[in-house]
């Protein structure tokens, strides 16, 4: 079995890599089953359409939010006005990832709050400032991981050089 042409190269798929990849299909559906008749068997009906319309809405804010967003970062960068190397460009993109999956999480805690009556047991936390201290962190890390990661990389050119 061969798999798409890349660039003319003819890649090739050997049989272990079509045992693993069955293997791997059967235990995701299977997990998927599972999941469907927990979810059936245990969750009323009514709660099942609210976690469909969450997943649908998840799905929907990822590609119509998240990775536009990732995409026009990485844009933005490029054109900056000089060559940004992709591992700084890598770093930065996991950073807007995890902190917009951390949005997407939160968020409906944040507007929960907001609608419901004051209750300290079900919504105990300010989530939206603990939700800017988050995204303020994401920021710290990825700023000391460029540094990190443009310092070893000048490392190791002047080691080559």
């Amino acid at each position: 079995m061969t798999a798409a042409p890349s660039d003319g190269v003819e890649l090739r798929v050997g049989r272990g890599t079509r045992v693993v990849r069955t293997v791997l299909i059967i235990a995701g559906a299977l997990a998927i089953l599972l999941g469907a008749w927990v979810m059936v068997d245990t969750v009323k009906p009514k709660s099942i359409w609210g976690l469909l319309t969450w997943l649908i809405g998840a799905v929907i804010i990822h590609d119509g939010i998240i990775s536009p967003a990732v995409v026009a970062i990485s844009v933005v960068m490029r054109r900056a006005g000089r060559k940004v190397p992709g591992g700084v460009l890598a770093i930065i993109q996991a950073g807007v990832v995890v902190g917009s999956i951390f949005t997407l999480v939160v968020v409906p805690e944040i507007i929960r709050k907001a609608k419901i009556p004051k209750n300290p047991t079900v919504l105990p936390f300010d989530y939206a400032p603990r939700l800017a201290l988050l995204w303020a962190a994401i920021a710290v890390i990825v700023g000391l991981s460029v540094i990190v990661y443009l310092r070893v990389r000048a490392r190791r050119a002047s080691k080559l050089a």
